[in-house]
């Protein structure tokens, strides 16, 4: 059983989950607790050189071939960080964890979703988050704040971003004990006061 707490961040494209994600990790540091902060895919080395060919909007890469490489990045963050800090009673905040590839791969381009699940809990040594803050706004105004940092994921069409979304929101329906949805508010700082109130309840 692990002794330390796992949160992680999800949501669609521009929602602010890498700000969000940073501000509770550097919050959780201000009050002495022992916490590290990572991204998906990413974190190592072999995960961050997979993350540049993934993201590569130069890369062809089959839907297949897209959720493998997503859970060989995740499976070496887990072995190498993730794992053994939850072990000795550390805060790991993450974001992006498995919850991406079902909503981005599963929903989105069509993979069977058991299947996911299945590999999933393989590449994790079935870890998963005491609690995930999903971060909801509409996909049109996610992909506005995003318009000039354009990877292979975020070129993909409207559509595929609203599947994303559903999938997303779908996650959050089966697991509400565990997904929490936080809708963006226009202040950063309101936002932010949500989640850490979230967050408290598990900490």
């Amino acid at each position: 059983m692990k002794k330390g707490k796992f949160i992680t961040f999800e949501g669609p494209e521009g929602c602010g989950k890498s700000t969000q994600s940073k501000l509770l990790y550097q919050y959780l540091k201000s009050k002495g607790k022992k916490v590290i902060y990572l991204r998906e895919p990413g974190g190592v080395r072999t995960s961050e050189k997979i993350r540049k060919l993934l993201l590569d909007p130069q890369s062809n890469i089959s839907p297949e071939a897209e959720t493998l490489l997503y859970m060989a990045a995740r499976a070496e963050v887990v072995r190498q960080i993730i794992k053994p800090a939850l072990d000795v009673g550390k805060i790991v905040v993450c974001d992006r964890f498995l919850d991406s590839t079902v909503a981005y791969q599963g929903f989105g381009l069509g993979i069977n979703i058991n299947a996911i699940r299945s590999i999933g809990s393989f590449a994790t040594c079935g870890i998963k988050p005491d609690m995930t803050i999903l971060l909801d706004l509409p996909v049109k105004k996610g992909l506005k704040h995003r318009e000039f940092i354009e990877d292979r994921i975020e070129r993909r069409p409207l559509s595929y971003h609203m599947r994303v979304r559903r999938g997303y929101l779908a996650i959050a329906r089966q697991e509400p004990k565990r997904v929490k949805i936080v809708k963006l508010d226009g202040d950063i700082a309101v936002t932010q006061d949500k989640i850490r109130k979230l967050c408290r309840s598990i900490l």
